[in-house]
């Protein structure tokens, strides 16, 4: 579980250097998830446990279906913490697994996950549009929330079609539509700002982070800003993978109501201090995220277009 000759994390950037970043998104990916990196779990609430697991599985086998399974192996482009690759793997989805990402904060704290969970990965510092991997090397390729990262998502999906073995698959998840990642980002924005001013609050002061911190996750959130590159329009993504050879594509959309409400909680969590944020609060705003998505799964994706859901996955064959 060793990474070879891959450049070392550098979650301290300089001034000089994230000022560089803002006219160079591959450098601002680096910098921003090495700076996450080993705050990342914790802020998105990953986990390696059943709940997780059962997430992954779930949006893996909602566009991809359960034929296949378990995968011999697979790898996973922008793999971030390993939250998608690690969680399959628990589910029985995967076997042998390989990590990739072009931050090595990430790809450390994914290969340190996966030796705690006792799992078979390996990992490599990886260019999405220049993967480190032989042609036909595995037999699946998934990823969670890359592609819009990615400056060249055709590139992407064409390294995708390289590194698969013929006939293997593709399942990209957590992906933001051009609609979704609209309401989402006025939401977030409109809920940073309501809780960062009414903590100022004598009252409130008690639930108002550091101004430090608040400042740090400003900075952040500019950053983040330059490595969000795209949104999705479903047909769009579609199109660009069977441009790019891919067979058998097909996207998929979910979360409507799960966002609405997700994105706001979300920012909440994210501007008040951690130790506010009690058991039973988690619990509450877990247990609202499951009944909005089942409603969003039983009932609206059944009436709304499917532009107007948040996330969209993808998966698609290389052909034999």
């Amino acid at each position: 579980m060793t990474q070879v000759n891959d450049p070392a994390p550098n979650p301290h950037a300089t001034a000089e250097e994230v000022k560089a970043a803002f006219d160079d998104p591959k450098l601002a990916n680096v910098l921003y998830h090495d700076w996450e990196a080993g705050t990342y779990d914790e802020k998105w609430s990953i986990s390696y446990d059943e709940r997780c697991i059962s997430y992954a599985t779930d949006v893996f086998n909602a566009v991809a279906g359960e034929d296949g399974q378990p995968y011999p192996t697979a790898m996973e482009l922008g793999s971030g913490t390993g939250f998608f690759l690690l969680n399959l793997m628990q589910g029985g989805v995967i076997k042998k697994g390989s990590v990739t990402d072009l931050s090595p904060g990430m790809v450390q704290v994914a290969l340190r996950n996966a030796e705690n969970l006792g799992l078979d990965v390996d990992g490599r510092v990886a260019d999405a549009e220049r993967i480190p991997y032989e042609d036909n090397s595995f037999d699946l390729v998934v990823g969670h929330a890359v592609l819009h990262h990615i400056p060249d998502v055709r590139a992407a999906f064409a390294e995708v079609l390289r590194v698969l073995k013929p006939g293997g698959r593709f399942v990209f998840a957590g992906e933001p539509t051009k609609v979704g990642d609209f309401y989402a980002r006025k939401l977030g924005q409109i809920t940073w700002y309501l809780t960062t001013n009414l903590t100022k609050l004598p009252v409130l002061n008690g639930w108002r982070r550091p101004q430090e911190e608040l400042d740090e996750s400003s900075r952040a959130a500019a950053l983040e800003a330059v490595v969000d590159i795209h949104t999705f329009d479903p047909s769009d993504l579609e199109s660009m993978a069977r441009g790019a050879g891919a067979q058998d594509v097909r996207a998929v959309t979910e979360e409507f109501a799960a966002a609405l409400a997700g994105w706001p909680i979300r920012t909440f969590e994210a501007a008040v201090p951690q130790e506010k944020l009690t058991l039973r609060w988690r619990l509450f705003a877990y247990r609202l995220w499951l009944r909005l998505s089942a409603l969003d799964k039983k009932l609206l994706a059944k009436v709304l277009p499917r532009e107007l859901f948040y996330n969209v996955m993808i998966t698609g064959t290389k052909r034999p």
